[in-house]
This record gives C-alpha cells, sequence and structure tokens, in this order.
C-alpha cells in the first residue's frame, strides 16, 4: 500500500468558500438570488458543471443560462481560487511525512485540470503529488471507477492494493466500484451517516489516518 491516492475538495482543502464566493457572483451577474455556504457546500462532490446546475435550480433561474453560468463561474473562481481556501489542519504534516516514507501520492478529484492545477499550486501542494487525475481528463468521472484506476495505474499500483482517501458518498462509491480499500474524512462535505456508507477507516484527525496508514503497510 505505497500508493495513496486523494480526493481534494473537501479531504484535503476547506475550498467551500471560494466555491461559495464564486457560486454568488455567477448568481448576480444573473440578477438571481445568492445561496448560503450551507447549500453551495451541500452541492460539491459531482464537479463544477453539476454544482453550477444545481445552483441555478436552487434559486429557479433558467436551464437556458447553464453554459453562460458554468462559463461565468469559471472566470470568477480562477481568477482567485485560494482566496479563502486552506488545507485542513494536520494535511502537510501528513503529506510531507508520507513522501518521505516513500509513498506514492496522488489526486483523483472531479474539479476540473485546470482548476485543480491552479489550486494545489496557489497553495504549494503540487510537490507532493506524482499524479493528478481530474473531473475531464477521462470521458467519465467518479463515481465511475475509470477515474481511480487510472491514478493507481499511473502509480504504479492496481486499485485493489491501494488506499484512496475521501470525504463525500462519491467517494465512498467510487473506491467502493474500484475494489480499493477506502479511508473517509469525517470532516468534509459528506451528507451521509458515515456509518451507512462503505469503509474501512473512519478519522477526523489526519494524525489517526498517518497511524492507520502504518498499520497497514506494517502488515503486508
Amino acid at each position: 500500500m505505497k500508493s495513496i491516492v486523494f480526493d481534494l475538495d473537501g479531504t484535503l482543502i476547506h475550498s467551500a468558500p471560494d466555491l461559495q464566493a464564486s457560486a454568488c457572483k455567477m448568481l448576480e451577474d444573473f440578477e438571481l438570488p445568492t445561496l448560503s455556504l450551507d447549500q453551495v457546500t451541500s452541492f460539491v462532490g459531482n464537479g463544477v458543471p453539476t454544482l453550477v446546475r444545481r445552483c441555478v435550480d436552487a434559486v429557479d433561474g433558467d436551464a437556458a443560462i447553464y453554459d453562460d453560468a458554468l462559463a461565468r463561474f469559471r472566470e470568477h473562481y480562477l481568477a482567485d481560487p485560494i482566496a479563502l481556501t486552506a488545507p485542513y489542519p494536520g494535511v502537510i504534516d501528513l503529506l510531507t511525512t508520507l513522501k518521505s516514507e516513500g509513498f506514492n501520492l496522488g489526486i483523483c478529484t472531479n474539479k476540473s485540470d485546470g482548476m485543480t492545477t491552479e489550486v494545489l499550486r496557489g497553495l504549494g501542494l503540487d510537490g507532493y503529488f506524482n499524479v493528478v487525475v481530474g473531473g475531464d481528463t477521462l470521458p467519465v468521472r467518479k463515481p465511475a471507477p475509470d477515474p481511480l484506476h487510472l491514478a493507481f495505474e499511473k502509480l504504479g499500483a492496481s486499485s485493489a492494493d491501494g488506499l484512496y482517501v475521501g470525504d463525500s458518498e462519491v467517494d465512498a462509491e467510487t473506491a467502493g466500484a474500484a475494489e480499493s480499500t477506502f479511508a473517509l474524512f469525517a470532516g468534509g462535505y459528506r451528507k451521509t451517516p458515515a456509518a451507512e456508507l462503505r469503509t474501512h477507516f473512519i478519522f477526523d484527525d489526519f494524525a489517526d489516518l498517518l497511524d492507520f496508514i502504518r498499520a497497514r503497510q506494517a502488515a503486508i
């Protein structure tokens, strides 16, 4: 289990405030009501196009503006994608330790490749990851297992032998479809009770995740 793949939003970084800010600017562009942080956070997990559609639908906007709304959202978000975003406490220590201990790390996210690259670079996280698979790397996205399979393949591992770390129902379903060991970060954007999801480990402290990884590695 020397290969570990992470989800991004809600798992390694708390990005919902920036997503909400961009969504509200987008809605204002169309003279639509804005949404709360909780509302926008509940829409995160299936990629930005889905998030934008859900935001427009939530304020009874016209479906005809979906494409323009998506373009406006991307424009606002990419103008400053990390103004309100930060890694969760303990993430930097975890990634630094894992790299020093020889683990190969990857990202598998439904965030677009371009947005993911900008966020990782802006937060100084890009150097930790050997592989990044985004929401538009393949024709399908999570919860289809293909993106996770690809991430592990690029790391030189199989999905069945690797560990996937995520925070949501989408991540749990993806890991199950890929037959990967799954660790759930309980402090992310999940809406379903953790006990109802397929998990092998649930944590809210990244130091505990490190202990789990080390124990799994020692047992191999």
